[in-house]
Formats: structure tokens, C-alpha cells, sequence
């Protein structure tokens, strides 16, 4: 098991869950075990949560032997073998993909001062994050997604002054389109974050320690914390010559079949590997013109519910059935944002309801006659009648897609 977080934990409990059991080892490149992400972003920089408390329960009975701190730096198809980076080699019968991913760097123009730069992936992050937010603001998202604009909710709650830069037009427009992005721009702006959208931070103030940035539109902010939230990419540089193949080159997921098995460069599925989590790339469920064959989802629910899958797969036992749809979720500024399906992947957007004083939200996402996804701001309720129309839409496409070499199971 590559990946000691979220998804190698979940894999490695469906496959005891499936009577495995052999030798079990997790490989993990942080020095503490599996622990809950998505509060590092709220409840952690706002001082509710210490990350201690975000550590994930290990279910007894799981009996495995866990490596920490050290990371996988090659593998061995043929022979079997991981190689680590303290020098161990690891044979294996079959091997779970979790390497997760990885924030981006900072790769725009100019210089980056020695301190006061900050990305948020991991707990160490976290609590750096959180000592600067401590000692006072201004601070200055880079980054107007999910992350950024989570991030900016809570320094807001330290009632920090906020500027965020992003060069989309709206707050997460990647994720939630232009028409749920100016009602979320709306809602951050009556907050008290000063919105600079469209524009890109073209230089950064200060040598030592930052001051501030320059924008692309001339003008100049000043900070004292910078959150870099340009978005991850998947930790899979260390598979690159081992015959698997990436999404995008070498920059993306581990491309996968259905039931989680990582495809080959020739195309056909390895039997013996399978990868879940922010490191795959899954098969698009909806393949319609002008959508691409597989996509990086990146969400939580990606890891935990194709962990099952992916274990059966693995043991070569019966396919469990139809994947789940993905979901996502976001705690802002007072908001409960919950979505399903792939609202990426729609050309139109329906509003169902909008209640601007109550902060009410119910949209859907198509793209020509099906429904592709749906989001709801503090309505939550009303999204298990659109999961369940977008569950259909999905196996009447799977049903009228003749099976290929990925999708047929194990011999």
C-alpha cells in the first residue's frame, strides 16, 4: 500500500473486510499515520480543531506493518519490487497506488522571499499556516478555488483583513461554473474579502520576508502571509518508466479502468495494481463530445468510495457494481456547499432556487439533453433526488457503451 493517508487506510480495511489475509505494509511519506484533510483548510486554522484531533481511527484487527517517513522512488513491474527512499526494497504480491497529491508550486515571475510564502497540503502546513495567521494579517490568497476561498473564510473569521487574487472571473468558477461563482463572490465581497479577480500576482514584495505583491492589472497589495492555492497535482512522479500510464504525460493521475486497475502504457489493465484517491485518473462516466476520456476528480469521495472496488479488483473477486457518484463539499463564510455528479463537465446551469438573504442555492449542471451534475448551498436535502437522476444518467451510458479491454474482469 503506497499512500498511508485516507485512501490507503480505506483500501487496506476492504481488503481484511474481503478475507485478506496476507502480509499487509503501508508506505507512507509523512512521519504520523492517516488523518482528516479537509478540516486543515477551517476548523484547524481557526483554532476550533488542533490537528492532533484530526487523526483517523485505525480499526483494530487491521494488523498491518506501517513504514512511515519514507517515500516510494521506483517501481518494478516485472520483478515485483518497490524500491523507498531510505534504500528498502519491498516485494509484492499485489500493490495499492495512494500517493495522493501534492500543492503546486509557485512557478510564475520573479523572485519568492524567504518567508511568509505558504501552501497547505498536509498538518505541518497547517499548523505553519496557522502560527502566521496568529500573529496577525493582512493576508493574500493566491488562488480563487476551493482551497483559496476556504482558506479566506477562515482568516476572515480571525477577522483578518483578506485579499484574494484569482484570474478566473468568479470564486471556484473551475468547479461551480460563472453562475454559482458571482453568487459565491457575492457572499465573500459582504464578508469583507477585497476580490481581485482576473488578474495574477506578476511580482512579490520583499527579499527576506513578504510585503506584498504586484498584480497584473498594476496595482499593489500588501501582506504579511501569502497562501499559495494554484491547485495540486498527483503524486506520481515516481512511476514515471515503470510501464504505467499518466494522465497528461507525466504530470498526472495513474490512468484507471473502472475497477480502480491501473492501465498500462499499452492499454491493457495490470491485474496486480490498483490506484484510488487524488493519484488516479478515473474513466469519465459520461464520455460526450468534448469531455475528456479520463479526469482527475481530486475529491475525498474519490478515495472513499472506490475503496471497496478497488479491493475486489485486486483479490479478483465479483465486481461490487456501479461506481458511485462522486461528491464534494465546502464550509465558507457561513455556507454549507454540497455538490454531486461532474458540474465540470456541464455547458448550462438551471437555478432552481435562489434565496440571497438565506443564502439559499439549488442549481443543476447539463450539457446538451443529461443532467451532469448539481449544487446546493444550505439545502442540502434536495440533492439525493438529483444524485439519484444523475446515477441513472450514468448507467444508461455505461449500458450503451460496448465493453472494452479495461472494463472486462479478470481472467
Amino acid at each position: 500500500m503506497v499512500g498511508a493517508g485516507l485512501a490507503g487506510l480505506r483500501a487496506s480495511t476492504a481488503l481484511r473486510e474481503r478475507g485478506f489475509d496476507g502480509d499487509l505494509t503501508l508506505v507512507g511519506e509523512e512521519p504520523h499515520g492517516p488523518y482528516d484533510r479537509p478540516v486543515l483548510s477551517k476548523e484547524v486554522l481557526t483554532g476550533d480543531r488542533s490537528v492532533t484531533d484530526t487523526a483517523l481511527p485505525v480499526p483494530p484487527g487491521l494488523e498491518a506493518r506501517w513504514l512511515l517517513g519514507r517515500r516510494a522512488l521506483a517501481l518494478d513491474r516485472t520483478g515485483r519490487r518497490l524500491r523507498l527512499s531510505d534504500g528498502t526494497v519491498l516485494d509484492y504480491d499485489g500493490l495499492v497506488i495512494a500517493t495522493g497529491a501534492t500543492a503546486r508550486p509557485w512557478s510564475g515571475p520573479g523572485a519568492v522571499p524567504e518567508s511568509g510564502i505558504h501552501v497547505l497540503r498536509g498538518r505541518g502546513d497547517a499548523l505553519e499556516l496557522r502560527r502566521a495567521l496568529v500573529e496577525g494579517g493582512p493576508l493574500l490568497v493566491v488562488g480563487s478555488g476551493f482551497l483559496g476561498s476556504e482558506v479566506a473564510s477562515a482568516a476572515r473569521a480571525l477577522d483578518l483583513p483578506v485579499t484574494l487574487v484569482g484570474s478566473a472571473r468568479h470564486p471556484m468558477e473551475r468547479a461551480v461554473g460563472p453562475v454559482v461563482g458571482s453568487v459565491l463572490a457575492g457572499v465573500q465581497q459582504a464578508a469583507g474579502v477585497d476580490l481581485r479577480l482576473g488578474t495574477t500576482v506578476t511580482r512579490f514584495l520583499g527579499q527576506r520576508s513578504i510585503r506584498g505583491a504586484v498584480l497584473s492589472d498594476g496595482s499593489r497589495v500588501g501582506a504579511r502571509t501569502v497562501l499559495l492555492a494554484l491547485g495540486a497535482r498527483p503524486s506520481t512522479g515516481w512511476l514515471r518508466g515503470s510501464g504505467l500510464r499518466l494522465r497528461e504525460g507525466a504530470s498526472g493521475g495513474v490512468v484507471r479502468d473502472r475497477r480502480g486497475r491501473a492501465l498500462a502504457v499499452d492499454g491493457g489493465p495490470a491485474h496486480d495494481v490498483v490506484v484510488l484517491g487524488d493519484a488516479s485518473a478515473a474513466p469519465n462516466p459520461l464520455p460526450l463530445d468534448g469531455t475528456p476520456a479520463h479526469l482527475d476528480i481530486g475529491h475525498w469521495s474519490e478515495a472513499v468510495d472506490h475503496a471497496d472496488t478497488v479491493a475486489a479488483a485486486l483479490l479478483g473477486q465479483e465486481d461490487p457494481g456501479d461506481a458511485p457518484v462522486p461528491s464534494f463539499w465546502s464550509d465558507q463564510f457561513g455556507m454549507r456547499i454540497r455538490s454531486v455528479g461532474l458540474p465540470q463537465l456541464g455547458d448550462l446551469t438551471r437555478v432552481h432556487e435562489h434565496d440571497p438573504e438565506r443564502h439559499r442555492l439549488e442549481v443543476s449542471y447539463h450539457r446538451g439533453r443529461r443532467v451532469v451534475g448539481a449544487l446546493t448551498v444550505n439545502r442540502t436535502s434536495r440533492l439525493a433526488a438529483h444524485r439519484e437522476r444523475i446515477s441513472r444518467e450514468w448507467r444508461r451510458s455505461a449500458q450503451a457503451r460496448s465493453p472494452d479491454r479495461a472494463d472486462l474482469p479478470p481472467r
